[in-house]
């Protein structure tokens, strides 16, 4: 008998073996136990029926880290309809485009990001009701969250029948141009992935993790699958403050955090401002660009804490690299230690990664020949939503084609050099920005940086920094200059800075060079 794999066994599991152990602490410091928990999810499944969700109907979310987000997820699946996670730092107008194209058919929203919904009302063609997490009374076309969900039944909800490759969340990757795209991930996706996941992050029952990464995004909605099936306790963050994430880890003796390299520049910032009193061992889970060893050096030196490099994307459900140090590394020390860890990392259990030319060849395992990274295994998309085209771009027969650019070492170790189209080729050679940013987080003056091509009559195009200082630090175009050209070959150094007060991003924090490009 095959057992289909659905991602209501983790909660379940969680209230069987942990049901009075504490689950979730909320913004204000609620505490809800597992049976708690499940008592809320049962209250929304029978809601979300009586509305009329049916199997794989869409239920969209709207909302920061919240208790309420969370139950949406078990929630939604309990019914058999699937989860529309959407960004908060979006606009109206990219939410129409998202709800209408999805076709939800409810909206949960928190109650401090009506603003963004009220605009569009009128232009949503499927969404029939709207609910409002933490509103105190029932408004016009919203309905108050806790007072809908006190009307219902804590009752067991008797589940629709589901098979392991339904669709289980539909999430909007929020592209640099064009529309997003709607990335289907089946119960199957998740659930593999969510075993692979919690095995190279060693996941416990011992585990206090706070909620940093919002919950939409996708390193931040894959934990509640992989921390809730080992009955962790999980915190919920609704910003990025530093001092209030450090308050809380030593508060409630944290041992994980997922979150991206900007807010754990800032918990650096902090730590020797707040001094927290932290006993506990604590790992760090960062995604996202390859961080400076600097950088690295300093969370496990001078804090204490594990860095814990991963590698992935909304299409693999997500995760597929890790850098975690291995058997096999036992030999390295110094420089060489933190510039393993700087690498996106091995393969996790039950995915295969290539790095491939032009011609989808190997390329050598030398750590310098360049090729697109692809990605073969169970957490790979089920495809875009209603976009047949981009999906047969996307994945060719089976690998899924990354557009991030990497090196493959002796060792097996992948380390992504750059997005394909940020390459720059200057007098025919090719510049990886991200080497080139690695360089500028190691000087002190430097907050952020982004390296752009800019047109060069001799060279064709040249690097170009675009910077933003840290308050109170100052540094000219002249001392960075030279500060790259002291570190790595002339031909990679930037020949103009641009100084900035901030770095234009999209709404998943990604910087956007399009926009730099154009301003530079």
């Amino acid at each position: 008998m095959n057992k289909p794999l659905l991602l209501t066994d983790f909660l379940d599991r969680a209230v069987h073996l942990y049901g009075e152990k504490k689950a979730i602490i909320d913004q204000n410091e609620k505490v809800y136990t597992y049976n708690e928990v499940n008592d809320r999810v049962n209250q929304l499944s029978h809601g979300l029926h009586h509305l009329g969700v049916q199997k794989q109907d869409r239920v969209a979310y709207l909302a920061p880290n919240t208790v309420e987000m969370y139950e949406g997820f078990y929630g939604v699946f309990q019914v058999g309809a699937v989860m529309v996670s959407l960004n908060t730092r979006l606009s109206p107008n990219e939410y129409l485009f998202i709800l209408n194209h999805s076709e939800s058919k409810v909206l949960f929203v928190d109650h401090a990001l009506v603003d963004r919904i009220e605009p569009i009302i009128d232009q949503l063609e499927t969404v029939k009701t709207i609910i409002v997490h933490g509103a105190t009374e029932t408004k016009g076309h919203f309905n108050a969250y806790e007072s809908w969900l006190a009307n219902e039944s804590k009752e067991t909800f008797e589940r629709v029948p589901l098979i392991e490759d339904d669709i289980a969340t539909l999430l909007y990757t929020s592209g640099t141009t064009g529309n997003p795209k709607g990335v289907m991930l089946t119960h199957r996706n998740n659930y593999l992935h969510a075993l692979s996941t919690m095995h190279h992050l060693r996941v416990s029952d011992q585990d206090t993790l706070i909620h940093i990464l919002p919950m939409f995004h996708v390193n931040g909605w894959g934990s509640p699958f992989y921390y809730t099936a080992n009955g962790a306790t999980q915190i919920m963050q609704k910003d990025n403050d530093p001092a209030g994430i450090l308050r809380k880890v030593e508060q409630y003796g944290a041992t994980v955090m997922h979150m991206a390299p900007v807010v754990l520049s800032g918990l650096i910032d902090e730590f020797p401002k707040t001094k927290p009193v932290i006993e506990q061992n604590v790992r760090i889970v960062i995604a996202g660009s390859a961080p400076p060893q600097a950088f690295i050096k300093k969370v496990e030196e001078e804090i204490g804490w594990e860095f814990i490099q991963v590698y992935g994307m909304t299409e693999t459900a997500p995760l597929s690299l890790t850098s975690y140090i291995s058997s096999e590394d036992d030999d390295l020390s110094g420089d060489e230690y933190y510039q393993m860890k700087a690498k996106a990392g091995y393969e996790m259990i039950g995915t295969s990664v290539r790095v491939v030319d032009e011609n989808g060849k190997d390329v050598k395992n030398n750590g310098e020949e360049v090729g697109e990274v692809v990605v073969y295994g169970p957490g790979v998309m089920k495809g875009y939503w209603k976009n047949e085209e981009e999906t047969s771009r996307t994945i060719i027969d089976g690998w899924l084609y990354t557009g991030d650019v990497g090196t493959i070492d002796e060792r097996n170790r992948v380390a992504i050099v750059d997005r394909k189209k940020d390459i720059i080729i200057s007098g025919g050679e090719n510049i990886a920005s991200i080497e080139v940013e690695g360089i500028y987080h190691e000087h002190p003056a430097v907050k952020e940086v982004a390296i752009v091509a800019v047109p060069h009559e001799k060279w064709g195009e040249s690097p170009h920094a675009c910077i933003v200082l840290r308050e109170g630090m100052h540094a000219t175009e002249e001392e960075l200059i030279a500060f790259a050209r002291e570190r790595i070959s002339h031909f990679k150094c930037p020949k103009g800075v641009t100084f900035l007060e901030e770095l234009p991003k999209n709404a998943s924090g990604k910087i956007l060079k399009v926009q730099l490009r154009e301003l530079v």
